[in-house]
């Protein structure tokens, strides 16, 4: 929940001020998003934890700096869409700041997308716990976390136990795809051509 929501704000801040700050910042923060895009994710975020030393800590801090790009591209996308509108040409006519319009004319409209970005970012957030926990990266091993019970009976499988493994796994993923069909079921309501 703390990782999805933090990678969450940052891509809505992120996409916001890069649609309406200037081709400069807009330049600056594409470019970061790319070089983040670019790089392979899951390889990213075992680095991440291993240079904040495991743990709670680097579980969070990994989890959420690499969780933002996508969100943040998708929100720019809009911003430039509704930033093109008259209402908001009008109000920047009339003198009021862009962060002035940022807050009361884009957020509004951003607040659907943001919400369902931040539902679709668990399913990741839950699956990285899971799989930094199984390396031993993330969470100790007196927390109940599903990487720690799958990373524990890995000892077993080769006795036969292969219960131990298979029903750890096949909650994560019924969590995971819970959270997947809440999001895409939000994402139908809130869409005006499905919706």
């Amino acid at each position: 929940l703390l990782t999805a929501s933090i990678s969450a704000i940052i891509g809505l801040l992120l996409g916001t001020i890069s649609a309406t700050f200037g081709s400069k910042v807009d330049a600056v923060i594409t470019w970061l998003i790319d070089v983040f895009l670019s790089l392979p994710h899951l390889v990213l975020i075992i680095l991440i934890a291993f240079a904040a030393s495991g743990g709670v800590r680097g579980l969070i801090i990994s989890i959420t700096i690499t969780h933002w790009m996508s969100l943040a591209r998708l929100l720019r996308a809009e911003v430039l869409q509704i930033k093109t509108s008259d209402y908001v040409q009008l109000s920047l006519k009339l003198g009021h700041s862009p962060l002035w319009v940022a807050r009361h004319h884009m957020l509004p409209h951003l607040l659907p997308q943001f919400i369902v970005g931040l539902i679709l970012q668990f399913p990741h957030a839950i699956l990285h716990e899971a799989g930094l926990t199984f390396l031993g990266l993330g969470l100790p091993p007196e927390i109940p976390a599903i990487g720690i019970i799958l990373s524990e009976s890995m000892a077993y499988l080769s006795t036969g136990y292969w219960w131990l493994a298979v029903l750890p796994g096949v909650a994560l993923l019924i969590a995971v795809k819970a959270f997947d069909m809440l999001g895409q079921s939000l994402r139908a309501l809130i869409d005006p051509h499905t919706s």
